[in-house]
């Protein structure tokens, strides 16, 4: 078991060397996402659009619960290899292997016994109604995919190690694409061909990860054999994924009320807002790297006794993330309409609405830089109920408010609607800075070891 020592030298260059690696498999995960709208909009009509996005959504959320919750497991290993300890370290990656085991287990059957009621309670248009049962369907058959791909990702990036999970993502994004051009091009399958192209390609490269570390890193296997569950490691490990698991699932429903609220304008809002909030998680690619890579980065700084390197990863890594956004901030205020018709498959409405909406939204991408920073402080800190608080906060004041009463008071636009994600990130920054000065001032040790 190899470990990447994030305690010393540059701090830039620890964020950098980290997150660029993370960045890019994310990129990847994202473009093969948006890649399936792509395709799909060019062989198929709305319908199938609004299928597609509405269908990825779902399962995005759900993806993202699952990395929320691994996040418990990275910082849980980041900060044992921090302090030394590699038997700690090799008792949360066994814990780890089989908690996510029953997780992933428990989610598909579940989830596939309520895949009507799932429907439903999205309000998916009735045109869309078949495609997107047909895209859950398959996507949900394959959670354990999706499952053992986010675990595995968590336990390298624990031990400081981003490029391996970077390589395999690689693989599936090819493998992804060419997919999606052979299904829904020439075999004509739709949303059904998007869906099997996603989860085929997750499979080979779990199944390549599983090859690589057999061959290449043996010693890396008895410890993952340990099945076993490690009452104090999975307590830590829980402590701080579970919150996050919640603040993750949370910000995916009030999308997913966002798009209820859409989806009962009609078909092309419904495609719009699908093909925005897609552009909008690939350009919060770089808050969610920093965000990983600020946890990861001051867990093992903290559990090194380095508080003080912590915290300026916290600020170097902010900075960064509110630089990339407000570059695309500018770059979809020049040219938002051209954007959109990548992605409309030439209806002219999607892009009037898509537009409007993508404007709006945009303005999210610079603020979320600043919370999303804190939210891995604060889990590196072990203080992960505070990233939950402070979104749970702005979900309920701002986000799901503002979009239902800009829906009601502006019927014939969507930029009012889209800016009820940047004001509430705003408020969500504006809690974390506050939190942090009031734990800083009341507190003798604001970095608290509860491991």
């Amino acid at each position: 078991m190899r470990e990447y020592d994030l305690t010393r030298g540059s701090i830039l260059g620890n964020l950098i060397r980290f997150s660029l690696p993370y960045l890019l498999s994310c990129f990847l995960q994202t473009f093969y996402g948006l890649a399936d709208l792509v395709i799909v909009g060019r062989f198929n009509g709305p319908a199938t659009i609004a299928a597609v996005a509405v269908g990825s959504q779902a399962t995005h959320m759900l993806t993202l619960i699952l990395a929320g919750l691994a996040l418990g497991s990275t910082v849980t290993i980041s900060r044992a290899v921090g302090a030394g300890d590699r038997d700690r370290a090799g008792k949360a990656i066994g814990s780890t292997v089989l908690l996510f085991i029953v997780v992933a287990a428990v989610l598909t059957v579940v989830l596939l016994l309520c895949l009507g009621g799932v429907l439903s309670v999205l309000s998916v248009p009735a045109e869309a109604w078949a495609d997107a049962r047909v895209y859950l369907l398959i996507c949900f058959a394959g959670i354990p995919f999706i499952t053992a791909y986010n675990v595995i990702s968590s336990i390298f990036r624990g031990l400081g190690d981003t490029r391996r999970p970077m390589y395999f993502v690689a693989v599936a994004g090819v493998l992804n694409v060419g997919l999606d051009l052979l299904l829904i091009g020439p075999f004509h399958m739709g949303a059904a061909g998007a869906a099997f192209a996603t989860i085929i390609a997750q499979a080979v490269s779990v199944a390549l990860f599983l090859l690589y570390i057999r061959l290449k890193m043996p010693g890396f296997l008895p410890k993952v054999r340990v099945f076993r569950l490690h009452r104090g490691v999975l307590g830590r490990i829980l402590r701080v994924g579970l919150p996050v698991a919640a603040q993750d699932g949370l910000i995916q429903i009030a999308f997913l009320v966002i798009t209820v609220i859409a989806n009962r304008r009609g078909v092309s809002i419904a495609a719009s807002v699908g093909i925005v909030e897609k552009l909008i998680g690939f350009m919060f690619l770089v808050p969610s790297a920093m965000l990983s890579a600020v946890s990861a980065i001051s867990a093992q700084n903290l559990g090194a006794g380095r508080p003080e390197r912590a915290r300026k990863t916290l600020f170097c890594g902010m900075a960064l993330s509110v630089g990339a956004g407000l570059f695309f901030t500018v770059l979809c205020q020049l040219d938002a309409a051209g954007i959109i018709a990548l992605f409309a498959g030439g209806d002219p409405e999607v892009v009037v609405f898509g537009s409007q909406y993508l404007r709006a939204y945009v303005f999210d991408c610079a603020i979320a830089g600043i919370h999303f920073c804190y939210s891995g402080y604060f889990c590196a800190c072990q203080r992960s109920l505070l990233s939950f608080a402070h979104n749970l906060a702005s979900i309920i004041l701002m986000r799901i408010p503002g979009a239902y009463l800009a829906s009601l008071w502006y019927p014939d636009t969507l930029f009012p609607m889209g800016l009820a994600a940047p004001l509430g990130s705003l408020l969500s920054a504006v809690i974390c800075f506050a939190a942090d000065a009031v734990i800083r001032r009341r507190s003798k040790d604001p970095f608290p070891d509860r491991l």
